[in-house]
């Protein structure tokens, strides 16, 4: 599952959008991401030919099987490192801006263990 860290950005967008409105659209993605709708228009097309994403009839989007578990994957990472950072004291703005370059960059290895300090108590 090798994507690009703007299509994580997107996917993990429709991902919220769906479950916080039960819809997303290239307007609310485009107000979410705070870029431009044109630019939302060709992330989606590419979305679309690489199978993650559909879209249905009057501009509604959806996550494919095929895109709907990168999507959860970031936004999970997005925010379990958003937490980790706040527990170390980090304001939630910045430890949200701060995970959201993190959840890509960070690798799998490195995260179970960030994450196993959640689940063992230690933090």
């Amino acid at each position: 599952m090798h994507t690009h860290r703007s299509a994580e950005d997107y996917l993990e967008q429709i991902l919220i959008l769906l479950e916080s409105k039960g819809y997303a659209r290239s307007v609310d993605i485009a107000d979410a991401l705070e870029v431009k709708k044109p630019s939302v228009s060709i992330a989606m097309k590419k979305l679309r030919e690489s199978g993650y994403v559909s879209m249905e009839k009057r501009g509604k989007i959806c996550l494919t099987d095929k895109g709907y578990p990168i999507a959860r994957q970031t936004y999970e990472r997005h925010k379990a490192l958003t937490q980790f950072l706040v527990k170390l004291g980090v304001d939630e703005q910045t430890a949200r801006a701060d995970a959201c370059r993190m959840e890509h960059a960070l690798s799998n290895k490195s995260f179970e263990a960030i994450s196993g300090i959640f689940t063992t108590g230690n933090c």
